[in-house]
């Protein structure tokens, strides 16, 4: 169903929250999925988490930021700080958490509340379209990319905006990356090596080396079985998604040899505090179509049809 325009006040803080008035919003894979009844949450809902805006009014609270700073808002949106995994700093797995523009409202809109203790300082050397997709395509590929250790020669299944952010940071530390498209995708296959990839071609091929580890951008189960056949004995399959069709049966030989197959779920504030300083100075640059919020709907559509190279950004 097509998302509705409508005005709603504008929200007052709570003592631990900021009030943003939104510059850029990403546009990403996961709205697609709630949007398109994939997971299921609250609704209704205004999608969006990955938010970059300044902020205009604080709670009582809030010591970490100051009015007019400049902040992102990811999808963890809060914790309960109490359960087993919060006490154990892995708060990616809360029990009772908040997802940003899932169980509270996102960034399709002029403003957004935050939890002052969840959001990010965004690098005054990026401008707000570019930032925004770190926010989630950035952060939940560097907790990918860090689950695959120390690889060196890392295949990407599905090249999109996570893909062709992470592309560029693991170059630049080293690695070599082979990117895997849709079947006769000329233009992404082009695109990937444009962003530093040593190989590119269709998920339906074998890359031209053996990979140490493969990260799942894509969310198609069948590239599970895939990725296994083309990672060595003691590699690492990371499924990056919070949603994937389902994995088709495999034989256990592709597991074995003690390959593992992993899943990433959220991000903790500490990924995001690494991230931002694994980029600072770093000349990555995100690739971004940017589209007027009121055409939020043509965005999706052009996502859903893999027809943006990059990322899509909304602009209020």
């Amino acid at each position: 169903m097509p998302l509705e325009v409508i005005e709603r006040p504008i929200p007052s803080t709570d003592a631990d929250q900021i009030l943003v008035e939104v510059s850029a919003c990403g546009v990403c894979r996961t709205d697609l999925h709630i949007i398109d009844g994939d997971i299921h949450g609250r609704l209704p809902i205004v999608p969006g988490h990955e938010i970059v805006g300044r902020v205009i009014a604080k709670g009582d609270n809030v010591a970490r930021f100051d009015l007019g700073d400049r902040v992102g808002i990811p999808w963890l949106g809060s914790t309960c700080g109490r359960c087993r995994y919060c006490r154990k700093r892995q708060e990616n797995l809360c029990d009772d958490p908040t997802f940003t523009g899932f169980s509270v409202n996102g960034g399709y809109a002029s403003h957004v509340l935050g939890e002052a203790n969840f959001c990010f300082a965004i690098p005054p050397t990026i401008d707000a379209a570019h930032a925004a997709p770190l926010l989630c395509a950035g952060l939940i590929g560097y907790r990918a990319f860090s689950m695959c250790g120390d690889a060196q020669r890392i295949g990407f299944y599905g090249f999109g905006a996570s893909a062709h952010i992470l592309a560029q940071l693991a170059t630049g530390l080293g690695c070599k990356i082979a990117a895997f498209t849709r079947p006769g995708d000329d233009a992404g296959q082009s695109f990937a090596r444009k962003m530093g990839c040593v190989w590119a071609g269709g998920s339906n091929m074998m890359p031209p080396f053996e990979l140490d580890a493969a990260i799942i951008f894509a969310p198609a189960g069948e590239l599970v079985p895939q990725a296994l056949a083309a990672v060595r004995k003691g590699g690492t399959v990371v499924c990056a998604g919070i949603h994937m069709s389902d994995i088709p049966a495999f034989p256990y030989e592709l597991l074995w040899g003690e390959r593992k197959l992993l899943s990433v779920a959220n991000l903790t504030r500490a990924d995001g505090e690494s991230f931002f300083t694994a980029i600072a100075g770093f000349p990555l640059k995100t690739e971004v179509e940017t589209f007027d919020l009121t055409d939020a709907n043509l965005a999706l559509d052009r996502l859903r049809a893999g027809q943006i190279t990059g990322a899509a950004v909304l602009l209020p």
